[in-house]
């Protein structure tokens, strides 16, 4: 079973955004900069490395509304072992792949897709830890 792994949440004003986050629930907010997009990596419980330490928890992150961009909203993402395996799953379910996958350094490969409700939902095949 393919388990959820992260959240994404767009926003306008990224300061703004990381400001209410860190004030409401004391989350950690690492500002990327251009070469990522602005994405906003947030760390809402204790982590290592490999993850967050408490069972069931997951962190997140923040991305730039751009106009053209699929379903500007709240996301979840889901870890695979495959990507390509699991968006041939994806297509073959009746959901619609969108784009090609994206390589994040340090992290694995990465794609979203709408569900047949037209949800936008994202998978990931992360790195091999070693």
């Amino acid at each position: 079973m393919d388990s959820v792994v992260h959240f994404e949440m767009p926003y306008e004003n990224r300061d703004r955004m990381a400001k209410f986050y860190e004030t409401a629930f004391g989350w950690q907010n690492q500002m990327l900069g251009p070469e990522m997009s602005d994405y906003v990596v947030t760390m809402t419980t204790e982590s290592t490395p490999a993850g967050p330490i408490k069972p069931g928890a997951i962190n997140g992150g923040f991305y730039r509304k751009s106009p053209g961009m699929p379903n500007p909203y709240p996301s979840v993402v889901i870890s695979v072992d495959s990507i390509a395996a699991s968006m041939k799953k994806v297509t073959d379910a009746g959901g619609k792949v969108l784009g090609e996958p994206m390589d994040i350094p340090g992290v694995g490969r990465y794609v979203s897709f709408l569900d047949p409700e037209g949800n936008r939902v994202s998978i990931l095949q992360p790195l091999a830890r070693g």
